[in-house]
């Protein structure tokens, strides 16, 4: 079973200070147009690579354009044994259609 969080819920924990990891995977053109505040970038292909690089000690909250490819994502890290991986339902277009902020790189 993924964990899964909504847009509004994601932006309560954030602005109640949440120490929570947001982890963008989608591709280098796709971040160009936008990215989510404080979020580092990992592109889905590199997720096998780096693994090792995951913390273990708060939520990971990964997002894609919609939501597909980090649920897949979360799936296979939670495979690999990181559990606390969470995948942002509808992504980044549900967390734009809500007005929240967009960073630019």
């Amino acid at each position: 079973m993924i964990k899964e969080i909504d847009a509004d819920e994601l932006k309560a924990r954030l602005d109640a200070g949440d120490d929570i990891e947001l982890l963008d995977i989608r591709s280098d053109a796709e971040i160009a147009q936008g990215i989510l505040p404080d979020s580092q970038h990992v592109p889905m292909h590199l997720i096998p690579l780096r693994i090792n690089d995951f913390s273990k000690d708060k939520d990971i909250v990964l997002y894609c354009r919609s939501g597909a490819r980090s649920y897949h994502a979360c799936s296979y890290l939670a495979q690999q044994g990181i559990t606390n991986v969470i995948n942002l339902r509808g992504g980044i277009i549900a967390w734009a259609r809500n007005g929240y902020e967009i960073g630019r790189i």
